[in-house]
């Protein structure tokens, strides 16, 4: 067995992804996302005995102290997490966009990520486990009237100073970073884009390093298209 991981936003895309790839390689997985329902067939896909799931809302200090307990109490140990959980916001940039649009995703995509920080860390301190976070290649670039990009801005400032905060834990910190992915994310499948499964396979190789290797970023893009003859 590799060890227990907990992954937030697990019902599709990258985390149901990187749940199926962490289960090929022996983990046992906690598996969070707002719909218990959404969640039941990947743990059924990966075999119930090694899959807990938690139905629950990442901006909720109390129900993401609830599922590390849940953790716990269920697999005696917490040894990754991949705070993964987030959303997108409303076209309209700066000038036009749906400012409740804006609320709801900020609080998912920077505070959720927080608190599951928070909420994760003495377990992991325990185990000297690993911390993965996605960002995204927008948290690196400038889209004009992207408050989306500005949340992923925050991530990446977050996980830098996390792994200062944690420098002599032994605790590994790691941004993964994808640029444009085919999920559910978006409402028409992008021209040119990466599988969920190239982000799995990401956030697998930063597990999977020996303990005295720490990758703290994994940025990930679209290989471009062919130049046209």
């Amino acid at each position: 067995m590799q060890g227990v991981l907990l992954i937030t936003g697990a019902s599709s895309g990258i985390g149901a992804a990187t749940a199926r790839a962490a289960s090929r390689e022996g983990y046992k997985l906690v598996l969070a996302g707002r719909s218990r329902e959404r969640l039941a067939p990947l743990a059924q896909e990966l075999g119930p005995e090694n899959v807990l799931t938690v139905a629950m809302d990442v901006t909720d200090m109390a129900a993401q102290r609830a599922m590390v307990e849940q953790a716990l109490e269920r697999f005696g140990r917490l040894d990754a997490v991949f705070a993964n959980a987030g959303r997108g916001g409303s076209p309209g940039g700066f000038s036009g966009a749906d400012h409740e649009a804006w609320r709801d995703m900020i609080l998912t995509n920077v505070y959720g990520v927080g608190l599951t920080v928070q909420a994760a860390l003495p377990a992991l301190r325990r185990t000297r486990g690993h911390i993965l976070l996605t960002g995204s290649a927008a948290g690196r670039a400038t889209i004009p009237g992207s408050m989306y990009g500005a949340t992923k801005w925050a991530v990446t400032g977050l996980g830098y100073n996390l792994r200062e905060e944690l420098r002599g834990s032994g605790i590994r910190v790691t941004l993964i970073e994808p640029g444009m992915v085919d999920t559910p994310f978006f409402d028409e499948p992008p021209e040119q884009a990466l599988e969920a499964r190239d982000i799995a396979a990401a956030a697998l190789y930063a597990l999977g390093q020996p303990e005295h290797v720490d990758v703290n970023e994994i940025l990930v893009r679209p290989t471009p298209p062919l130049d046209e003859d």
